[in-house]
């Protein structure tokens, strides 16, 4: 299934969908060094964004978040791709810097994919391959 995003950083990029129901702040929530999710109590603690494509609604912290997002790449640990529901300048910029494709305002609401499927990202030209079944629920 193909559907339409607005791209906000180029490239394309494939990965295995990983979903947070919670925004997700890159400085003090994702250790840069393993790519894992430390934020206490977030739904994702614990979980690894290393290779995955993240969908989130949207970032939340300080602006030093786009450059752990940069950490993470140059360390081999960011995510594939990023989906968001809203970008917000924090994520759009850590995303361009780092060279992660990235699209948000996604025609399908990130509730209704299913973590782990297989899932392109293609920044470029805004679009989103997603190769599984929808969840229940309406459209973005």
């Amino acid at each position: 299934m193909l559907f339409r995003a607005r791209g906000i950083s180029r490239g394309c990029a494939t990965g295995r969908l990983l979903v947070s129901p919670a925004p997700i702040s890159f400085l003090s929530g994702v250790n840069p060094e393993t790519g894992t999710v430390v934020e206490r109590g977030h739904p994702l603690e614990g979980q690894s964004i290393a290779g995955t494509v993240l969908a989130f609604g949207h970032g939340k912290g300080s602006t030093v978040g786009s450059y752990v997002l940069y950490a993470l790449k140059r360390n081999g640990k960011a995510p594939a791709a990023i989906i968001n529901t809203r970008a917000d300048p924090i994520i759009a910029v850590g995303a361009i810097i780092g060279d992660i494709p990235m699209v948000d305002q996604p025609e399908i609401a990130l509730d209704r994919l299913k973590p782990g499927t297989l899932v392109r990202v293609n920044g470029t030209e805004g679009i989103v391959e997603y190769e599984g079944d929808l969840l229940p629920g309406p459209s973005a």
